[in-house]
């Protein structure tokens, strides 16, 4: 029975079912842990025969060719073991890669036929209808909003131009109503003539002016 009979079991046969990837990687898995202690064991033994062989080099020339010889056969075997490693390395990698395709498959499927499924109720046609009705409503709700914004004028509509233009006759006026009221008044009233007498002189002024006349009467009779 081959290496690989070995490892994968003998029932893989006509009619038998073979092994699932996961079993088929945990055995070469459980291979290789074999094969690397074989390699511990085989490069130990190797060590020990070179060691008996320096050992009765010189001593026992015999028993150091039979250790040589000893060590060439561990050592061929050891060859083996690498060569067989690297092989079933790349068959577990292989391996792994297929079964992760394989899974990869597998999802992409399923999430095929749930996209399948979820498409299955859905015609292109009333998908178009009904993106037209949401574009259609959402145009009517901008209008009636920007319809909705615009200042109420309860019909009335002005002319802001008339507007500006009397508001600056208005301010024509109050600026021309300011100047005269700094310049005065072009046409001011004279003051009225008071109507009651002026106050008599006082009693002492009308003496002084009696001493004045007899002075000027003295003056004269003496020349």
């Amino acid at each position: 029975m081959s290496l690989f009979a070995k490892i994968f079991g003998a029932g893989g046969g006509k009619g038998g079912k073979g092994p699932s990837p996961q079993e088929a990687i945990q055995k070469l898995r459980e291979t290789e842990e074999m094969l690397t202690k074989k390699q511990e064991f085989l490069e130990k033994k190797i060590e020990q025969e070179l060691q008996i062989a320096k050992k009765n080099g010189t001593k026992n020339k015999r028993a150091a060719l039979q250790a040589l010889k000893r060590k060439k056969r561990y050592e061929k075997q050891l060859a083996q073991i690498d060569g067989t490693l690297s092989t079933i390395e790349f068959q577990r990698e292989a391996l792994e890669n297929a079964n992760t395709n394989t899974e990869v498959l597998k999802n992409m499927g399923f999430a095929a036929k749930a996209m399948k499924s979820a498409h299955e109720n859905m015609d292109i046609d009333k998908v178009d209808d009904l993106m037209q009705d949401i574009t259609e409503q959402q145009e009517l709700a901008q209008e009636i909003s920007d319809a909705i914004s615009k200042p109420v004028g309860f019909g009335e509509e002005f002319d802001e131009d008339e507007l500006l233009a009397e508001l600056d006759e208005l301010e024509q006026e109050e600026l021309d109503k300011n100047l005269l009221e700094i310049g005065g008044p072009e046409n001011a009233p004279l003051p009225n003539v008071p109507s009651s007498s002026l106050p008599s002189r006082p009693a002492k002024k009308e003496e002084d002016e009696d001493d004045m006349e007899d002075l000027q009467r003295w003056a004269m009779e003496a020349m």
